[in-house]
């Protein structure tokens, strides 16, 4: 169960997610019950990811850093939207690509690719595939869902279901840049709130060694260094707009376990914003990817 500091405003909403299948309510925001995930699953959560897909794709000047070769399949953990799923599966064509993620994403109407199917799993229980299935698996932007505990397993899985002379590759974000009070506020209170889940969010330049220890070869690594405000051009915006939308999406998960109130969270949400607009920051991403011996 969530260890929630419990509000009497917060009763209803308990009682309507109780009768909702795997969902907790707070603050008009949704989140997955019994999973260690600190962020919402609803659509302005999902509206978030897909900008986030957008951000790390012109970062990256692609969708994957190892070379494929003529990829057969592919399998993406953690898929969020199924955004960079759906788009491996057009670049792709001939490849099966598969997306993982505990809920499924929601329906466009869009029509979707023949080659691509999602399946909902949980990478933390196992994935539910054959040893050597893909000739590539991704996952990204798990820090917040993964306990520190549990990546060395997770690692593992990834490394058993890709093919041999296949490749794993794992993208994750530094800590929450830090700055003045508010920017330095938001980041502590996102690491407590975290840690009280096992989660470790200092972690994400340790994704070589995650791959390492699975036994993966061939090791490449990364750092991506993301401008953040207006003074940085589009991709200096977009990160900027990540970053706010993220604390926005963490804000109620972090007021409801108690480690700060809404006043104070709201405070330095605003001074954070008043900090980037003096300086100069960056957002870092670790990449890491291997081939599997």
């Amino acid at each position: 169960m969530w260890p929630f500091k419990r509000h009497a405003r917060d009763d209803a909403a308990l009682a309507d997610a109780r009768g909702r299948r795997g969902f907790l309510f707070f603050g008009g925001r949704r989140f997955v019950a019994d999973a260690p995930y600190m962020l919402p699953k609803d659509d302005a959560e999902l509206n978030r990811l897909d900008f986030q897909h957008y951000m790390l794709r012109y970062a990256m000047r692609g969708l994957y850093a190892p070379p494929l070769g003529q990829l057969r399949s592919a399998l993406d953990v953690g898929c969020g939207t199924g955004r960079w799923a759906l788009e491996m599966a057009q670049v792709f064509p001939q490849a099966r690509i598969v997306a993982l993620d505990l809920v499924a994403p929601p329906a466009t109407g869009a029509p979707q690719p023949a080659n691509f199917q999602f399946i909902e799993g949980n990478a933390l229980k196992g994935l539910p595939f054959a040893d050597g299935a893909f000739d590539f698996t991704h996952q990204r932007a798990l820090l917040g869902a993964i306990p520190e505990a549990a990546w060395p397993g997770v690692a593992r899985e990834l490394a058993r279901v890709t093919a041999p002379d296949g490749w794993v590759q794992l993208i994750e974000p530094a800590p929450a840049p830090q700055g003045g009070p508010g920017m330095s506020a938001l980041a502590g209170w996102v690491q407590q709130a975290s840690m009280r889940r096992g989660i470790n969010t200092m972690i994400g330049s340790q994704v070589s060694e995650f791959l390492r220890q699975a036994g993966l070869q061939d090791i490449h690594t990364r750092e991506v260094e993301i401008p953040m405000g207006g003074h940085a051009g589009r991709l200096g915006v977009m990160a900027e707009t990540n970053y706010f939308t993220l604390f926005s999406s963490a804000r109620n998960f972090i007021i409801a376990m108690g480690v700060t109130d809404a006043a104070d969270y709201d405070a330095a949400l605003a001074q954070a914003r008043a900090e980037l607009d003096q300086g100069h920051y960056v957002s870092p991403y670790y990449m890491a990817y291997g081939r599997k011996g």
